[in-house]
């Protein structure tokens, strides 16, 4: 399988590129601001055709180039359905800045619009997309309509989960902006991410590659859930 991306924007939001391999089509995860040459050069290099772009969540830094691309290669955009209004607002559902603010973070560009084509997605479907398979898993907590990939173990790889900004190295996602629920997060935590393997490799929204093992063994909060505690979780970050 590939997999390539780039942290993109002033918030280093890990866009993703997946693909059977070289020379077939490909999905991209979470394009941030600023994506397009690089995701470009990679399918270049690859020989890759888009076929569908998938959003773990809607905050703007996840979703900036989700309309210039799916709009570009005529390509559905998909995004759990609690998250959907977020695309026809995502700097007034993500943070509160005037735009002018925003603006200055981004060299002057300022390009969101809500895609034609905007899919649902819901909990527990598979999706056989591209040649690749992901179950869509719900995991609110960080928005109400966030959602992690997960792309089962093939042959000698181990498996996959794409999880957006419910689960960092070290960390998890914040919960107290618009739409954060600590409670919820914890759920999430509880029964979406600590029963995978421990050999699955996380692609987080932000941050490095890490896995599920060494989170069990060192994430502060997975270590609190696990003792049967409850969570505080962080007020800084994304």
């Amino acid at each position: 399988m590939l997999i390539s991306g780039f942290p993109a924007g002033p918030w280093g939001t890990n866009f993703f590129v997946l693909a059977a391999g070289p020379g077939s089509e490909c999905l991209i995860v979470d394009p941030g601001q600023g994506c397009g040459p690089q995701l470009r050069e990679i399918m270049a290099e690859n020989r890759l055709l888009p076929v569908a772009v998938l959003l773990t969540h809607g905050h703007v830094d996840h979703v900036w180039s989700v309309a210039p691309l799916t709009s570009d290669f005529g390509i559905p955009a998909y995004i759990h359905q609690d998250d959907r209004y977020r695309l026809a607002d995502p700097i007034g559902s993500t943070f509160t800045m005037s735009r002018d603010q925003l603006l200055s973070m981004t060299s002057g560009e300022l390009e969101l619009t809500d895609p034609q084509d905007v899919r649902p997605l819901t909990d527990g479907e598979t999706l056989d997309v591209a040649g690749v398979t992901l179950r869509v898993a719900h995991a609110p907590g960080h928005t109400e309509g966030s959602v992690v990939f997960e792309i089962p173990r093939a042959q000698e790889e181990p498996p996959i989960v794409v999880s957006g900004d419910v689960l960092f190295e070290g960390t998890i996602g914040r919960t107290d902006i618009a739409g954060g629920d600590v409670r919820a997060m914890e759920r999430s935590l509880r029964d979406v991410i600590l029963p995978m393997d421990d050999d699955c490799v996380v692609l987080p929204g932000h941050g490095a590659r890490t896995t599920i093992g060494r989170e069990r063994a060192t994430n502060p909060y997975l270590r609190e859930i696990l003792a049967g505690g409850t969570i505080v979780p962080p007020r800084r970050g994304v």
